[in-house]
């Protein structure tokens, strides 16, 4: 389906767009812009425009951009589907409407305009307002509507479900010491909340500019949060800078060092901090899931940063595939003042989250590739003294296909067997998140699993003894056309396998949901499912707003 050109009338309101000058816009809105860039489309496209082949199409000297300010513009306040043609690549994807007001998407588009070798330009209010009058979401308000919260879901038999929190900012984790305290609440870019739940205040705690230590320069991400014992809050944090030869990930792992009049935590500082090349496009996934074991250790994950292993083409990004800290899990003393990575597995492309079970088995869900294949759920086993830690695949071989089938033209040749322990993924038996309805190692291809969240003895017998996991869902189509997995919670069920493997009964637990994120338990009976934004599917192709908290509470006999 192409683009639906807007009537003339609208062409000629926006027919100066390719020849204003940006003289007009100041240095602030060009500042504005470019943070507005970042935070709602960077995502996708790339920090610098360079999108990502054959899924997201560049910004960066784009030929369509050039061609069609107004489908430009359209696209962004309400969203694009079918094929587009960009610097003679076609792509066929999904895109969202992005929820900005009318000024807040000129100053985006002026910056885009003017960034990355594009023609420049000028985009202005009164021209969104034209373009957004001939789509479906005629103003803006229309738009906030059609991505206000949805209704709640079914609650799970023996369950009352309820809406506990409409969050003020987008956020991706929670953390509390499970035994009805506080529970706190970690924002996308370094806000920290407490909740108290009994007088239902929420209290901003930790603001971006707290933690000391980090780069001054950019934007940067927080992705992990956990509360230890002595009530310190552990954050994983993430940020691109510039830098010669090549932009980094300068990555880090705070620890808050002070407590406020009320006790909760504050002041991060860093513990542990290090670099590696920025990602290829948009996959630098960083390190985000921090988690103490029953050991006493810390454990992080680091994902990818790469989609399947490719060397990209942009020299300012590097050009090499994974490195020695990427990919992987770490752990950590979390008792040393200068602590070492220890690299406990690897080929794992990013587990955003982990858990063990009540055996001390520990299991992480993970985020696949653009190409059509199955999500995993992977079981851990650190290796002992002088052992080479087991490899659970990437970039070479991802869920049940075999290890010499080839995703992509660039997949790696893979190290031999003698060299690598290679170990398959979970087995889902289903009938939940399968694929093409048969056992699929783990989840259906772009479902996108999130929170983990075992739930032992003391849980109603429908979910205990077995793992809560919830899907964010498709950001890309499934190989059928129009196919989107995720927007839910499943629970697992696991069996061990002769073979030593792994396997799991899947069961739909609590759909449909607005992407899920994060699955916790804050006290005892009470699980918490936070939701990361409103919609509950990607066809409807409403902007994102901030999510909200649910509680499923255990009903008394």
């Amino acid at each position: 389906m192409r683009i639906t050109p807007v009537s003339f009338f609208v062409a000629v309101v926006i027919g100066q767009l390719a020849t204003l000058a940006l003289g007009a816009a100041d240095e602030a809105a060009t500042a504005r812009g470019q943070s507005l860039y970042l935070a709602n489309c960077s995502i996708c496209h790339g920090a610098t425009g360079d999108g990502v082949k054959g899924s997201y199409p560049p910004l960066a000297k784009s030929d369509w951009l050039a061609a069609d300010r107004q489908g430009l513009v359209r696209a962004v306040v309400a969203g694009l589907s079918g094929e587009i043609t960009v610097n003679g690549e076609t792509f066929s994807g999904q895109m969202p409407a992005i929820m900005l007001d009318d000024p807040q998407v000129a100053e985006t588009l002026t910056f885009v305009l003017n960034s990355w070798g594009n023609p420049g330009g000028q985009v202005t209010p009164a021209d969104v307002k034209a373009i957004r009058a001939m789509t479906n979401f005629r103003t803006y308000d229309d738009l906030k509507r059609a991505g206000d919260y949805r209704p709640l879901p079914a609650a799970p038999e023996g369950f009352a479900l309820s809406e506990l929190l409409r969050l003020p900012s987008f956020s991706v984790r929670l953390a509390s010491n499970g035994r009805g305290g506080p529970m706190y609440v970690l924002g996308l870019s370094g806000a920290v909340w407490a909740f108290d739940e009994k007088s239902g205040q929420l209290q901003q705690i930790i603001r971006p500019k707290d933690f000391v230590g980090r780069k001054a320069e950019g934007e940067f991400q927080t992705l992990g949060m956990v509360l230890d014992g002595e009530g310190r809050l552990w954050i994983t944090l993430n940020q691109r800078v510039t830098a010669e030869p090549v932009v980094v990930n300068e990555w880090a792992v705070f620890r808050t060092t002070a407590f406020d009049s009320a006790g909760h935590p504050t002041e991060p500082r860093p513990w542990l901090q290090g670099n590696y090349p920025w990602g290829i496009g948009p996959y630098n996934h960083g390190i985000s899931d921090i988690r103490f074991g029953a050991d006493g250790m810390l454990y992080v994950s680091s994902g990818s940063r790469t989609d399947a292993g490719e060397t990209g083409g942009l020299p300012h990004l590097g050009k090499m595939g994974e490195v020695g800290t990427t990919g992987a899990m770490w752990r950590l003393d979390p008792k040393a003042s200068k602590p070492k990575i220890e690299i406990i597995s690897r080929g794992i492309r990013n587990a955003f989250s982990f858990a063990w079970d009540s055996a001390g088995h520990l299991f992480t869900v993970s985020n696949g590739p653009d190409a059509h294949a199955p999500e995993e759920m992977d079981f851990i086993t650190p290796p002992r003294i002088g052992e080479v830690p087991e490899h659970h695949g990437f970039p070479y071989q991802f869920g049940d296909a075999p290890a010499s089938y080839k995703w992509y033209a660039h997949t790696p040749v893979p190290p031999p067997p003698a060299d690598v322990k290679y170990v398959l993924p979970v087995l889902n038996l289903g009938p939940a998140g399968l694929m093409g309805g048969k056992p699929t190692s783990t989840f259906n291809a772009h479902s996108s699993p999130t929170g983990l969240l075992w739930l032992g003895a003391d849980w109603p017998a429908a979910v205990r003894n077995g793992f809560l996991v919830g899907r964010m869902g498709s950001f890309l189509m499934g190989p059928n056309d129009g196919e989107e997995h995720g927007f839910d919670v499943l629970h697992m069920k696991m069996e061990r396998r002769a073979d030593g493997g792994w396997a799991a009964r899947t069961t739909s637990w609590l759909a449909p949901l607005g992407r899920p994120i994060d699955v916790h338990v804050a006290a005892p009976g009470k699980i918490y499912v936070l939701e990361y934004t409103r919609p509950t599917d990607l066809k409807g192709r409403a902007g994102w707003l901030p999510g909200r908290i649910l509680k499923l509470e255990v009903k008394a006999n």
